[in-house]
């Protein structure tokens, strides 16, 4: 090789590694170039990021700021609870004590109480055997009662009354007029009679006491009926004093069962239907 071919193929060495450095020159300003575009684009995007990330910081941060602040309240309410709580638990723990003493002391007035019932008890159970035999006794009065009413009952009798007109039953005390008056057969009128006074209405006549004789028990009346007067003198005690009246006539009749002096009471006896007119004050 010459000279001449030794320095063109050195030039042309030197060429092809110059135009080499400088391509792989170009490519690396072609990638500084891409490297620094997307390293633009990755930064863009952090900001991005990292201002978003500020605001979701700032965020959660006045939240939590908020969240303080309700704990702090909540605190608080639970502590003034738990103080209301505490004061009320106290106070429920004294009224179950004092109720407790209220208990045992009304357990022992009880227990007292108990004992006196006993007592009374006791003391009852000796009445009651005493009623038992007051009973006794009660029972044989009633007996007795009774035999005085049967008794009662056979004595009321009928006789013969001043008109000649056999009477009905004769009452000679209040007892038997009662006795009469549950039997239903007439209509019984009840007087008592002052000598001097006024003439007493019963049912529809009147009477009138015109004169007493305590001593042989004797009195005399004057009998007021359809607008007569009808004097019945020196009549006797107990005597059916007979006499009729109405429109049409019926038979009443006048018993004195009791003579005093200046005064008479006994009862009027009518017929069941007639009218019955007013009763004695």
């Amino acid at each position: 090789m010459t000279e001449t071919e030794t320095v063109v193929a050195t030039e042309r060495g030197i060429s092809n590694a110059l135009l080499a450095a400088i391509a792989l020159g170009f490519l690396l300003g072609i990638g500084s170039l891409v490297w620094c575009f997307s390293l633009q684009g990755r930064l863009r995007a952090a900001e991005q990021k990292l201002a978003e990330d500020t605001q979701r910081n700032a965020a959660l941060a006045e939240r939590l700021e908020s969240t303080d602040a309700r704990l702090t309240a909540t605190s608080e309410t639970l502590s003034r609870n738990v103080g209301a709580t505490q004061q009320q638990i106290e106070a429920r723990a004294t009224s179950i004590m004092a109720a407790q003493r209220l208990q045992s002391a009304e357990t022992a007035r009880l227990a007292q109480q108990q004992q006196s019932a006993e007592k009374q008890i006791g003391a009852v159970s000796s009445d009651v055997a005493s009623v038992k035999s007051d009973v006794g006794g009660v029972k044989t009065d009633v007996a007795a009662t009774r035999s005085d009413l049967e008794n009662t009952k056979s004595q009321l009798q009928r006789v013969v009354g001043d008109a000649g007109v056999m009477s009905g039953l004769i009452a000679t005390n209040h007892s038997e007029l009662e006795e009469l008056k549950h039997r239903g057969d007439r209509n019984y009128y009840e007087f008592a009679l002052q000598k001097g006074a006024q003439p007493t209405l019963l049912a529809t006549i009147k009477l009138q006491l015109k004169k007493v004789d305590q001593k042989h028990s004797r009195y005399t009346l004057n009998v007021s009926a359809d607008d007569r007067n009808i004097e019945k003198k020196d009549k006797n005690l107990d005597e059916p004093v007979q006499f009729y009246t109405g429109k049409d006539p019926v038979l009443f009749e006048v018993v004195v069962n009791d003579i005093e002096k200046n005064k008479v009471s006994g009862y009027l006896s009518t017929p069941k239907n007639t009218p019955r007119g007013a009763s004695a004050p």
